[in-house]
């Protein structure tokens, strides 16, 4: 390599991170939060943070704080975030050191991600995925003779972006990487994974844990271009990193670089190496220091020792001096710990004509799609993917029926039995633009999904601030009838709803089915919509109420409303001989049947949003009756509905007649595949009659 300002620049770089970790390292009582110090990566890190445009994308890994300062992030930036500071420039003191989010001008993208190991590789892929559907758009655009510009966002607008996915070695062996690969090479992304690979995993070494380096797993992925380099050695690194960036711009397919480099630090501040690394490994690591074989090259260059001294104490004053900073910055105002779990939505009030213009009742499945394509009508940032929903089939309920014909393979795909990527990969897409749409074909196969949602999707709002909510909505279709069986047929709300951050929908009818998912659409934070198998065509006997007319176009429900579905006769409320039910769900259609035996005395309530949920339609309506039963197919023991009742029972305690009741399916491990044993663990409109009899009684 011949530009030796370049090596300068390097040099300088490494000379702060040097610095940055001995400072560190001597103000253990001031950095008390937990941290990782990049000292052994920095070169090929920097050889990255080198390539990158501002059109670009990049997610870094908890170690990568060379790549930052290469990306032209300042020292005083990543110690704000390092001591938890109000000033965090990513995360106003809510995620840990080297865990950036940004989105502002002059560098590339950094989308959040967690520290859970391997994670970001879902949703980073996510992000080429993005790019790749914007780039196919922009062909159907010109085939079609269309203007293929204005709709573009503007990274598209400039030299083909790239993708880079920062990981170590030992996150490789994640099941969730696996699926990333698959699909980079599968739909031919423009994505690097970066791995830098130190030997250890905490205190477990390769040879323990892996059967092959991330090389050699790469080889098991046809498709996917792969290269070995020093990563220690920042003019190899850089040459590496050049060519393959290059390469990827231009042909638009995934490389997986494999870079291995010394771990010159702890694995963590909390970590440290003498816990559990030898003398022996300590200076066999030392040989291979970055910083020192820069510096030697750059003698070897003509470079006078003098002027790498000079910079070396110039680093020192510097880092010395952004430490001193950042060390009086403020600390976060307490008040401020509870904004942006959720991005503000603009759908707040219900609009639109609900009985639309035809009499003819329509079934909730027909309710979803036409909701969905008219979204994809009016929105071509709009895209629906998961297991079946391809126009081949359209789904397993028929849930997407006509939609892959009508709008091509770019905007609805079938996935591969890939949950963690379909729930994890729609940050990324989201970050592109996009508005995904997607589908876990049943509610018992959300679990693979489930480590995606909590610790990507349902953060990523709150520990950037704001920048990265994530706009998708995934359809599950969940709920008992007819002899499903154990794996397709159980309920969830109660696991989803633990998890902060997402929005929680569950309608009963075709009307509350539109105007919800047109709602869930426009919120900017990821919603999940619970739709029930057995309420979709309305086969399960009582349940034809679940078919309504088709709303208007324009109809919308906010999230977090409400519906009083049957209310008690005035006559009745008068007398105090009523109750209220609330539920939602299959739920609704029990208790409608039920109601029919007691002649006005029974109101019910649909709460259609589990959260945010109607807490003041609930607390009003309770208070009227006095006596309530909350109903839900769930499991009752810990579930939802038993936190409701709690709730409604410290909040309207005075206003009760009788305690809580609540009426859920047997707690049971899973719905039997027997339809009599089925019935015996759910409810139905006879135990919720025989729950109302007691209760009004009582």
């Amino acid at each position: 390599m011949k530009d030796l300002s370049l090596q300068l620049k390097a040099f300088e770089y490494m000379c702060q991170v040097r610095a940055m970790a001995s400072t560190y390292e001597s103000n253990r009582s001031i950095c008390t939060y937990v941290h990782s110090t990049s000292r052994g990566h920095e070169a090929i890190q920097l050889a990255t943070a080198f390539q990158l445009l501002p059109q670009d994308f990049v997610s870094p890994y908890y170690r990568d704080e060379s790549l930052l300062l290469g990306l032209g992030f300042s020292p005083y930036e990543l110690m704000l975030q390092l001591l938890a500071k109000a000033d965090d420039p990513f995360s106003g003191g809510r995620e840990y050191y080297s865990h950036p989010s940004y989105n502002g001008k002059g560098k590339p993208t950094i989308i959040h991600q967690s520290s859970a190991t391997g994670m970001q590789v879902i949703p980073t892929t996510g992000i080429a995925h993005g790019i790749r559907y914007w780039e196919e758009w922009k062909a159907v655009q010109q085939k079609e003779g269309l203007d293929a510009t204005s709709g573009l966002p503007p990274f598209m607008k400039a030299d083909p972006p790239v993708v880079i996915c920062s990981l170590g070695d030992a996150s490789m062996t994640e099941g969730e990487v696996s699926e990333a690969l698959q699909v980079a090479v599968l739909k031919k992304l423009p994505i690097i994974y970066l791995v830098q690979d130190n030997n250890w995993g905490i205190s477990v070494t390769a040879a323990e844990a892996r059967a092959m380096n991330a090389f050699e797993y790469a080889a098991g992925f046809k498709g996917l271009n792969r290269v070995q380099v020093d990563g220690s050695d920042f003019a190899a690194s850089y040459t590496v990193l050049q060519e393959v960036v290059a390469a990827v711009r231009k042909n638009r397919q995934p490389y997986l670089i494999h870079a291995q480099v010394p771990l010159l630090g702890h694995h963590t501040s909390g970590v440290r190496r003498e816990f559990y690394r030898t003398d022996e490994d300590w200076q066999k690591h030392q040989q291979h220091d970055p910083y020192l074989k820069l510096r030697n090259k750059l003698l070897n260059a003509g470079i006078a020792e003098t002027e790498l001294y000079a910079l070396e104490e110039k680093a020192i004053a510097f880092i010395e001096e952004e430490f001193s900073r950042a060390v009086v910055a403020a600390e976060p105002d307490p008040i401020t710990v509870e904004e942006h779990v959720f991005a503000p939505t603009a759908v707040l009030e219900e609009k639109g004509n609900r009985e639309g213009d035809s009499a003819a009742k329509i079934p909730m499945v027909d309710a979803a799609l036409f909701a969905i394509r008219e979204i994809m009508e009016d929105n071509p940032n709009a895209i629906l993917y998961g297991q079946d929903v391809g126009k081949r089939l359209g789904g397993v309920f028929r849930e997407a029926a006509t939609l892959g014909d009508k709008f091509g393979d770019h905007r609805v795909f079938n996935t591969a039995i890939q949950e963690a990527y379909i729930v994890g990969s729609t940050a990324g897409m989201a970050a592109t633009g996009l508005r995904p749409i997607v589908e876990v074909q049943f509610a018992d196969y959300i679990y693979p999904g489930f480590n995606q949602l909590v610790t990507e999707l349902s953060k990523s709002c709150y520990l950037s601030m704001g920048k990265f909510p994530v706009p998708m909505i995934l359809r599950v279709p969940i709920g008992a009838y007819g002899g499903g069986g154990p794996y397709h047929s159980g309920s969830v709300e109660s696991t989803l709803l633990t998890v902060k951050g997402i929005k929680v929908v569950y309608p009963s009818t075709a009307a509350d089915m539109k105007g919800l998912m047109k709602a869930a659409f426009l919120d900017p934070n990821p919603v999940v919509m619970m739709e029930h198998k057995g309420l979709y065509w309305s086969k399960v006997p009582g349940t034809e109420a679940a078919k309504t007319s088709e709303p208007d176009r324009d109809y919308i429900i906010p999230l977090g409303k409400g519906r009083i579905v049957l209310e008690a006769s005035a006559e009745k409320v008068e007398e105090g001989s009523t109750a209220v039910v609330i539920t939602y769900g299959m739920g609704v259609h029990w208790a409608l049947t039920a109601a029919q035996s007691f002649d006005g005395a029974i109101e019910i309530v649909d709460l259609r949003t589990l959260y945010p949920l109607d807490e003041q339609l609930i607390n009003e309506r309770v208070k009227l009756h006095g006596k309530v039963v909350v109903l839900t197919e769930e499991q009752q023991r810990n579930s939802f509905a038993e936190a409701l009742a709690g709730r409604i029972s410290r909040d309207c305690f005075t206003f009760l007649d009788s305690p809580v009741q609540i009426l859920g399916a047997l707690d049971v491990p899973a719905v039997p595949m027997n339809k009599g044993l089925e019935q015996a663990m759910l409810p139905n409109a006879e135990k919720v009659a025989a729950c109302l009899r007691t209760l009004l009684l009582s």
